[in-house]
């Protein structure tokens, strides 16, 4: 039996209702054959990645909101290798009708390409706004980064915050994936002690073979020790399956307070298996 097919009402409704998705610019042609599985106007994501270009970048933006999503293109500071490309990236966005919303990222590369060296210097150049751009969501870490020190994570987080709402924008956060819902939950209390009040989206893999989920993990510092494996529904020693997100899901909406956690939604990240992670979702929601 499908676990998905078997989850109680009451924890599934609300825990999915605004959910996104991510894809990247060659993922165009999965999303339409998973258009009818996703509900009309679903927010999903389009990756910034070294391989793809500007045009397949955009193009990608334009079929997100053909089939009747919002189109949430990423920028990655770090990958950008001049000014002028990222005008040209946020013209190109604007002319286009998608580039009201975009998530901001420092990205993969250890130097800069460019003149960016993370997110926040992109923000500060002031261009966003200035392209039409309303809606920034930035980069949260429950469980850290693997380059990053955890107190330049915290004041980067407030910085972003401050730049953005300086600018009159909006934003929210979306997290690295886990397979673990207490650092997920400890990390939202904290920022809602500080003060931090904007939205999150809890990043969580979409079903997924067992040894991708763990060289992702493994990629973005993501912990997967025996236990915390074991509680997500996937054994280290055996990576032969696949792992979907059910107990996850249900742990978090078990333990989700509003009062304590304020706005959270579900992003789901989706690893190429776009139509599957749509699949498995159709099946969990009422």
């Amino acid at each position: 039996m499908n676990p998905a097919t078997t989850a109680p009402v009451a924890v599934r409704a609300p825990l999915l209702e605004d959910f996104s998705l991510e894809m990247t610019a060659k993922d165009g042609p999965r999303l339409e054959e998973a258009r009818a599985l996703v509900p009309a106007g679903t927010r999903v994501n389009v990756t910034f990645l070294g391989n793809e270009d500007l045009e397949l970048r955009l193009a990608a933006a334009r079929t997100v909101k053909r089939l009747g999503f919002v189109p949430v293109p990423h920028v990655s500071a770090r990958r950008l290798e001049s000014r002028e490309e990222l005008e040209k990236l946020l013209a190109g966005l604007r002319a286009d009708g998608t580039g009201d919303h975009l998530l901001v990222v420092g990205g993969d590369p250890a130097t800069p390409h460019g003149p960016y060296e993370d997110a926040l210097a992109v923000l500060r150049t002031g261009l966003l706004a200035e392209y039409g751009v309303r809606h920034v969501e930035v980069a949260g870490y429950p469980e850290g980064h693997p380059a990053i020190e955890e107190r330049t994570l915290w004041s980067a987080l407030a910085d972003k915050r401050a730049a953005l709402t300086g600018q009159g924008l909006t934003t929210g956060v979306i997290t690295q994936f886990g397979f673990d819902v207490d650092p997920v939950l400890a990390w939202i209390e904290r920022i809602r002690e500080q003060g931090v009040l904007i939205p999150v989206r809890v990043g969580v893999p979409g079903p997924a073979g067992a040894r991708r989920l763990v060289a992702y993990a493994a990629r973005f510092g993501v912990g997967t020790s025996a236990s915390i494996a074991r509680k997500y529904g996937f054994s280290l020693t055996n990576l032969m399956g696949t792992a979907g997100p059910d107990r996850f899901l249900h742990a978090l909406a078990e333990r989700y307070d509003a009062g304590r956690h304020g706005d959270v939604k579900v992003h789901f990240y989706t690893f190429g298996g776009l139509r599957a992670t749509s699949e498995w979702i159709a099946a969990f929601r009422p």
